[in-house]
């Protein structure tokens, strides 16, 4: 009995430190883009509009590949699909630096959407396997932070890179991740819990694993559900991130708003929320967690829009941060504790990545609420979503475990 528990912690560690290098390494390679998008534009000579759609076609691409290789995942393995969608989002990454022209940037950054949003369900599912239901939330919220980090990263490597090679050599650091994808193929391997699964379903069972899958066994109503939050939690976090700083720059003319210590205070807040959220949900339960970050949020949104100093801007925003998107820790834990291990990685892809493709809409829809209405309305708009997401989590179907009673 002792030797399997020594087992199975190994196994834990195992889990939550690939898991955790997974998210990071996404994180920044996919981030780099972001602080060196101006160059770019620059040196092909194209519009904003342009330059704006490498980002829209990176959320397709993610979404075309959450959608193809969740099921792969929960057919053929965690491992594999882990380093085959590392491979594919770390190698196009570095291609970019060879890109001769807008087009081949298009089609090189969605393959790096179609490896992230593959490999984002296998991370989560990996944790959910190893980790019971009291555990989840810490350790998805550790695994999420640690995305955090690699975003932190990607803007210091583009400090660095930019002065000495230029947004190319930026680029070739976003391909390190490929070494990553080559240990895990060759070193690690599948958990017991995803083994035992494919063990007890039959070839016929396993091989027919599918998007609709999510949608039978009483499992409609929570994905419909969860999909819509997921689409709040996107639309708030690309909302806020895109618009609040601007706004309030021209509100109150504090140039604070758009420079790295609003960014850092920010991103410290998210952080935290994370790490604070995952502690609530494993003691607490998800419905209850849920139920506080987002009534908080919904507040904390509409309150920003009157921050009128520095300090108030600052503070607020990671106050902002750590409610309204230290929720995003709790997804992987949630889609653990909901659907079985069979068709978890395909719940997690489908899920955010879904959430990913229609919530990054709402940045269009800010800007025609600024442009048409007031900033009160606008803020108002973030805060309802909040409110929208808050009464389908009290219709959620969570297990008994989940609700942390006896």
């Amino acid at each position: 009995m002792e030797k399997q528990a020594v087992k199975s912690s190994k196994e834990q560690r195992r889990a939550l430190w690939v898991s955790s290098g997974g998210l990071f390494s996404q994180s920044a390679s996919t981030m780099v883009l972001s602080f060196v998008l101006a160059s770019m534009i620059t040196s092909f000579h194209i519009s904003g509009t342009a330059g704006g759609f490498i980002s829209t076609i990176t959320n397709i691409g993610m979404l075309v590949g959450g959608l193809f290789f969740g099921p792969l995942a929960d057919r053929n393995g965690r491992v594999k699909i882990y380093a085959i969608t590392t491979f594919i989002y770390a190698g196009a990454t570095g291609l970019m630096a060879f890109a001769p022209n807008i087009a081949i940037v298009y089609l090189l950054r969605f393959l790096v959407g179609v490896g992230g949003g593959g490999v984002y369900g296998v991370i989560m599912s990996m944790v959910s396997d190893v980790f019971n239901n009291e555990q989840r939330g810490r350790v998805t919220s550790y695994v999420t932070i640690a995305g955090q980090i690699g975003s932190i990263v990607a803007a210091v490597a583009a400090a660095i890179i930019v002065p000495l090679a230029g947004w190319r050599g930026v680029f070739i650091f976003g391909a390190l991740p490929i070494f990553l994808g080559i240990y895990v193929y060759f070193r690690v391997p599948e958990s017991q819990e995803w083994l035992k699964a494919k063990e007890t379903s039959t070839k016929e069972a396993t091989d027919k694993i599918t998007l609709v899958d999510l949608f039978r066994d009483g499992n409609a109503s929570n994905t419909v559900k969860l999909a819509i939050m997921a689409t709040v939690q996107v639309a708030g976090y690309f909302g806020l991130m895109n618009w609040l700083p601007s706004i309030l720059q021209k509100k109150s003319g504090l140039s604070v708003s758009g420079s790295s210590i609003w960014m850092i205070a920010t991103i410290i807040g998210m952080s935290l929320g994370m790490f604070v959220f995952g502690q609530i949900m494993d003691r607490i339960g998800s419905k209850v967690a849920y139920s506080i970050f987002l009534i908080a949020s919904a507040l904390a949104v509409f309150l920003y829009s009157f921050a009128d100093t520095q300090i108030a801007l600052l503070l607020g925003g990671a106050v902002v941060g750590f409610f309204a998107n230290g929720m995003n820790a709790g997804y992987g834990a949630i889609v653990g504790n909901l659907y079985d291990t069979r068709i978890r990685a395909t719940a997690n892809n489908l899920i955010f990545n879904f959430g990913r493709a229609l919530g990054g809409f709402s940045s269009v829809v800010i800007g025609f609420l600024l442009d048409h209405s007031t900033l009160m309305v606008t803020m108002g708009f973030l805060s309802a979503l909040y409110i929208i997401s808050f009464i389908i989590v009290l219709t959620l179907k969570v297990k008994k475990a989940d609700t942390n009673e006896q």
